[in-house]
């Protein structure tokens, strides 16, 4: 079963892919903002590609849980994927992945521009890495 990620920004998209089991996040390409929406076809096309059975979209809520403006504009993104795709759309809290991945990357010694230039597929990959997790028989403690 192949999930896909989304990490919806105002810029780019990061984007996930898992492998055929539902392991293991992979990062694919970002996938740039516009204005015309054309972003929903470029996800609607990898979730035909890879045959994927469920997209997830980090939820960017709060510290407190409570969601932002930032979470309503990702809400209102998923409602237009929803409306485009026959696969179920999951909003995925993704609290602290950008901190996460942005981390990661400066462990790494990345340069800010590197970093930059992956931080949304980094954040992508940690989001569905995360859903993934959730999903394994077993692991609930």
């Amino acid at each position: 079963m192949r999930v896909l990620a989304l990490d919806v920004g105002s810029k780019r998209i990061g984007v996930a892919i898992s492998d055929p089991l539902g392991i293991t996040a992979q990062g694919l390409p970002t996938i740039a903002r516009s204005p015309d929406g054309r972003e929903i076809e470029e996800i609607a096309a990898i979730v035909e590609t890879y045959r994927c059975e469920r997209v997830v979209v980090g939820l960017p809520r709060r510290t407190d849980g409570t969601c932002g403006p930032e979470a309503t504009e990702v809400m209102d993104f998923i409602e237009r994927l929803r409306e485009r795709i026959d696969v179920p759309v999951i909003a995925w809290d993704e609290r602290f992945t950008t901190v996460m991945a942005e981390k990661a990357l400066l462990e790494a010694d990345m340069s800010r521009k590197k970093r930059r230039r992956v931080i949304d597929k980094v954040s992508a990959v940690l989001i569905l890495q995360s859903y993934l997790d959730s999903q394994k028989p077993g692991d609930q403690g």
